[in-house]
């Protein structure tokens, strides 16, 4: 589903896999002589977090949140790719509070506004489907109900 918000791009177009493997053996090559860089780390995260696999993307958000820890000179790169993994992942509570720190650090982010808006979008479908749902429950719990008592009437 595409969106017709500019900034939000990221939200649907992954790299290659030729791209995404470059990254990955840059990062295990790093893994292996004991010494992963930040750059490498966080381009790997990024990666993985544009990769239209879940396992990846569970992988790049884990790899970021590290990130965010331990660098807090790095904070604010990893705010917005933490916002748009939980966003890929459904994790959409989770995308609203990452992007909105990102916020409240930089009001004018249009990247992060746009993200905001299909975030809230999410949220809102979700918040009808959850409430028609509710309402088909009720429905059906309200025609069980009716079926005993007429049962119940008739048997009398």
């Amino acid at each position: 589903m595409p969106t017709e918000l500019p900034y939000a791009a990221d939200a649907e177009v992954s790299l290659s896999y030729d791209e995404l493997e470059v990254l990955r053996l840059q990062y295990e090559k790093e893994v292996e002589a004991g010494h992963v860089t930040i750059q490498t780390k966080f381009n790997y995260a990024w990666g993985l977090v544009k990769s239209p696999v879940s396992e990846d993307q569970v992988e790049g958000v884990r790899l970021l949140q590290e990130i965010y820890r331990s660098e807090p000179a790095r904070r604010r790169e990893c705010l917005y790719y933490l916002a748009l993994g939980h966003y890929k992942m459904g994790n959409y509570d989770d995308a609203k509070k990452f992007n909105g720190l990102l916020l409240e650090k930089e009001p004018s982010n249009l990247q992060a506004h746009s993200l905001q808006t299909l975030v809230d979008q999410r949220l809102a479908r979700d918040g009808y489907i959850g409430m028609a749902l509710a309402g088909g429950a009720a429905a059906i719990g309200t025609i069980l109900l009716a079926g005993l008592i007429r049962r119940a009437t008739r048997s009398k």
